[in-house]
């Protein structure tokens, strides 16, 4: 702190030789000989916040506390008739409540309440319930409300119209997950002489666990299941290292007497017993793969040699004269510059952005993930069989609590979230951050013989990360003077890799017995656009190679034009970027043309990275559980029963999903309609040794960038007075500059505590039981 105190003394000495002074010219002319240009000051504390109450309340606000409480309560009255058991009590034969949230309102409801004089949309709640008192256990999602409670007009009824395979029901094949845990453990206790031998452990310091979705083969639920060691240091590594030992398992039905063991894999042979394996493992000659051990190599904690000069404090920001934007937090409403909009949260995607205005107008009705899909692949069952959906898992209960200084800027305003589950809510104290900061490059300049002129690039940014198992995601909205809005992801964490022997073809051996397993991250969102007004078309504008002959040339000349079509109806809205880039995407009104006759519109295309979609055709995982991950982007006619891509439930029913967006496609109008865009960000991950211990956020990145296109006459970004101005003269003379209002920092010693907190009070999840209530403070 004393050498960052010195460094800014030292900062004010050097600035106070110039001083403006006004011209005739009107441009103020820098002084060489005067005094001081920022005052010399303390430490000094910046002025309070900006305020702002949102002109509606949030009608996308998450449940309160007390509206969860009552509602808990009333499902589990026994007047509804659903036979619940709470969470904390329940055995594997009990029915209970899984996940209880808002419900999001159905736009057409909630246009003409934001619009207009319409009633706010009444409150349902979200409820999904495992039913588990049953042969076939199983999930079903309801709708409850209005919320609040109101006994003799609340009603509870399935949540269906969602999901197009018609009902909200799914197959719960996780029910039984902790008697096949012991089941497998049995197994591995048989064999326990020969994974010593093998792994290096027995089944007391390893955790079998496989592949999932699970896989279903001539009516048979079957799971390969893999050895993995476990971590002998402090840290989460588990995923770096797995063992070269598969069991392929048969657990269909709920009586473990039923379940068998079908298979045992090791070193590319299969085996079709316990004892058929062993007496392979005694004979001469048997084959013993390379051990897979834990070591220094697997932590994240501070190794090697630091680089020259790397103790010292590096650069960071701050925001001299506090905060520039206002939020309303319990609206969940936040206004920067000409943006304005609203926050909402969901369980199993995790921050969702609706109403987003921009100069009052708004652009997009609702901004947010649907589902994030990680697909392996490799020789072995376990990276062959594994095809994550993560909003089965949930981003909600894992937007963990953010590290100032390091996740973002210590002065950034912290949010919190919260989700209801189990009956239990889980709050994650400042695990949403909003901030402006620096681009680290000019938004726009141009330098002439006489003048240069250049504006800072200001991004206002809301971020939040989750924690999906091994993986981090980092999820930026950046949002641009120019009025543009850049959707970010990165991912980071521990990759899952694989066992090293016989994957060659499959990626890199990257430790001693650990290969990097090659897989696709391909992260959908959903963009519902209105582009002054709901009724939008998806326009495209190609940029092709053509010859052309001209009146003022005596041959055709080989050049380029400007080529554009839109897509007609949902049978044309599967879209892959172009190639070279030769192409623009544009959701434009027609109806109403701008003073050139060109439609307004906003332009999407890829940003950071390389977005993608997936690489595996037809995959034998996802079946009918991803059909969003086939192309870059989609455009669809925008329907209150589409509202999402998919639906957490569907690793469960691959074959038959809750949704299944493939049939979003039939062929309606798309011209001049209420439409939505679907695109996908992602990464091809093949790791390397770079990715030991962690994979780094400085690759494995991807964005899309929504941008006004002919929206406006002008570039917005003029309109900032952060720029500046410069007229000189070659050869010496007076300089002018003109800043055009804005002022000097009033604060040039901030207090170095906010930008350096206390990290000790970093708290992690927070759990307060609300069925049971909880009654202790909250």
């Amino acid at each position: 702190m004393v050498r960052l105190g010195g460094i800014l003394a030292s900062l004010a000495v050097i600035t106070s030789e110039l001083v403006v002074h006004a011209a005739p010219d009107g441009f103020p002319r820098l002084n060489p000989r005067s005094t001081h240009l920022y005052p010399r000051q303390g430490n000094c504390t910046a002025p309070s916040n900006p305020s702002v109450t949102a002109a509606k309340p949030n009608p996308w606000k998450p449940l309160s506390n007390a509206e969860t409480i009552d509602l808990l309560a009333w499902l589990h009255d026994p007047a509804q008739g659903l036979n619940l058991t709470a969470f904390e009590e329940a055995t594997t034969w009990d029915n209970w409540v899984g996940v209880t949230e808002l419900l999001a309102p159905n736009k057409t409801d909630v246009l003409a309440y934001l619009d207009g004089s319409g009633p706010a949309p009444k409150r349902y709640a979200r409820v999904v319930i495992s039913y588990s008192a049953t042969e076939n256990p199983y999930l079903q999602e309801y709708m409850v409300g209005p919320i609040p409670i109101v006994q003799s007009v609340t009603k509870i009824e399935p949540l269906n119209y969602l999901y197009n395979k018609g009902e909200g029901k799914s197959p719960n094949y996780s029910a039984d997950g902790g008697a096949q845990r012991a089941w497998l453990g049995l197994i591995a206790a048989n064999m326990s002489d020969i994974t010593l031998d093998l792994l290096g452990t027995d089944y007391r310091n390893s955790s079998l666990w496989g592949i999932d979705p699970l896989w279903e083969e001539n009516g048979r639920i079957i799971s390969w299941t893999q050895f993995w060691s476990y971590p002998t240091g402090s840290y989460d590594s588990s995923t770096l290292l797995p063992q070269g030992l598969y069991l392929k398992i048969d657990i269909t039905g709920r009586d473990w007497q039923g379940w068998r063991l079908l298979n045992i894999l090791y070193d590319n042979k299969l085996y079709k017993s316990v004892d058929e394996f062993r007496a392979a493992w005694m004979s001469p000659g048997f084959r013993k793969l390379a051990k897979q051990v834990d070591g220094q190599w697997t932590g994240t904690d501070q190794a090697g040699t630091a680089p020259p000069l790397d103790m010292g404090s590096p650069p960071i920001q701050i925001q001299p004269d506090g905060q520039r934007f206002a939020v309303d937090k319990d609206a969940k409403y936040v206004e920067w510059m000409d943006f304005a909009f609203y926050i909402g949260f969901r369980r199993d995607t995790g921050v969702n952005l609706y109403d987003i205005k921009y100069k009052g107008k708004r652009i997009i009705y609702e901004l947010g993930l649907q589902e994030a899909l990680a697909h392996y692949a490799g020789n072995d069952p376990t990276q062959s069989g594994t095809a994550y959906l993560d909003s089965y898992y949930g981003f909600g209960p894992y937007v963990f609590e953010l590290v100032p200084g390091y996740d973002c800027p210590a002065y950034s305003t912290f949010l919190d979230s919260a989700v209801h589950e189990i009956g239990n809510t889980t709050t994650n104290k400042n695990s949403i951050c909003l901030f402006e900061h620096d681009a680290g490059y000019p938004l726009r300049r141009h330098t002439s013989t006489s003048y240069v002129s250049v504006t800072r690039n200001t991004i206002f940014t809301l971020r939040f990360m989750a924690t999906i198992g091994n993986y981090d995601y980092n999820f930026d909205y950046n949002f641009h003077l120019d009025g543009s809005i850049e959707i970010k992801v990165r991912a980071s964490g521990y990759i899952q890799s694989a066992f090293y022997a016989h994957n060659e073809d499959y990626g890199y051996q990257i430790h001693d017995a650990t290969s990097g397993s090659m897989h696709d991250h391909v992260l959908n969102f959903k963009a519902d656009l209105d582009i002054l007004g709901t009724k939008n078309t998806f326009e495209k504008v190609s940029i092709v190679p053509t010859t052309a002959e001209y009146v003022w040339s005596t041959s055709p000349r080989n050049t380029m034009r400007v080529e554009r079509s839109s897509v007609k109806n949902e049978d044309e809205g599967k879209i892959n970027w172009a190639a070279n880039g030769a192409a623009m995407y544009v959701v434009v009104n027609k109806d109403q043309p701008n003073k050139f006759g060109s439609s307004p519109g906003y332009r999407i295309m890829p940003g950071t990275g390389t977005p993608i979609h997936l690489t595996v055709q037809n995959s034998s995982n996802l079946q009918k559980a991803a059909e969003f991950a086939t192309h870059h982007l989609y455009v669809t006619k925008q329907k209150d029963t589409e509202q999402h891509s998919a639906a957490a439930a569907n690793s469960m029913n691959p074959k038959d999903p809750l949704v299944n967006f493939g049939k979003f496609f039939d062929g309606e109008p798309l011209l001049q309609e209420d439409i939505v865009v679907w695109f996908n960000l992602g990464m091809h991950h093949v790791p390397h040794t770079g990715d030991l211990p962690n994979t780094v956020f400085t690759t494995a990145q991807s964005s899309v960038l929504l941008s006004p296109h002919n929206y406006l006459l002008n570039d917005p970004s003029r309109a900032t007075s952060q720029q500046v101005e410069i007229k000189f003269h070659g050869g010496g003379g007076d300089v002018a500059v003109s800043t055009f209002g804005s002022t000097l920092p009033s604060c040039t010693r901030p207090d170095l505590t906010v930008l350096y907190p206390d990290l000790h009070s970093y708290q992690g999840p927070q759990y307060v039981r609300k069925f049971p209530h909880d009654e202790s403070p909250e």
